[in-house]
């Protein structure tokens, strides 16, 4: 998936809406942790929904509580009376100072912050030692890190999956990465996210021409934040 089908197909509001199917939702998912801008529409986004949430929950439990119970009169229009000045004309003038917000501080800050270089913690994992102890990633809340993934060459797979479980067991996220017979070592930048510290493990597995799909190894690292 592409960034222009991305925008022709409108897939960024959608999966904020929850209105993707399954497998599309699965290859937005896979397409944005490598698309700097797609990731930076999901943040904002999912910023914008849980700030309106809770600014119109408020709204809403401050316009309702001084208000008189009454019985309807005739002629009300049931739940159309939401509309009414009393709550409307608030509620309207609140979502424009957030959508101003929005485009004149977050939306610049974030981009500023996604074009701004950077150093970022890093660790380079083996794939296949088993039982042995990873290396420690130090990195602050939210802030992302970059794994060098090692995997031992081995023939007959036509691409990998690679799987990250957090410490509770969870896959956080799942990414398609090529077989090539010239590179056995590749740079995955984990996006920055509110994670726990803990023990996180990335599973390898090897997927065939033919679809078949096999567990290649697994490596482990620490995580720890630094607050």
């Amino acid at each position: 998936m592409d960034h222009d089908t991305v925008v022709r197909k409108e897939m960024t509001e959608k999966y904020l809406l929850n209105e993707l199917d399954p497998a599309a939702r699965d290859e937005f998912e896979e397409h944005f942790f490598d698309c700097p801008a797609c990731a930076l529409d999901v943040r904002a986004g999912s910023l914008f929904i849980e700030q309106s949430k809770v600014v119109l929950t408020q709204k809403l439990e401050t316009a309702i509580a001084p208000s008189p119970i009454r019985t309807p009169a005739p002629g009300d229009s049931g739940w159309l009376g939401w509309l009414c000045p009393t709550f409307a004309a608030p509620a309207l003038a609140l979502l424009l100072v957030i959508i101003a917000y929005q485009n004149l501080v977050t939306y610049p800050r974030l981009q500023q912050a996604l074009n701004r270089p950077q150093v970022l913690p890093w660790a380079q994992v083996n794939i296949g030692t088993w039982g042995s102890s990873g290396p420690v990633i130090r990195s602050s809340p939210g802030q992302g890190f970059l794994l060098f993934v090692r995997i031992p060459p081995e023939d007959g797979y036509h691409r990998y999956t690679a799987d990250l479980y957090n410490p509770a067991g969870k896959v956080e996220w799942s990414l398609t990465i090529p077989a090539t017979t010239n590179q056995d070592q590749w740079s995955l930048q984990v996006p920055g996210a509110k994670r726990e510290a803990g023990t996180y493990i990335l599973s390898l597995r090897g997927i065939s021409s033919a679809g078949e799909s096999k567990e290649v190894g697994r490596a482990s690292f620490e995580l720890q934040i630094q607050k």
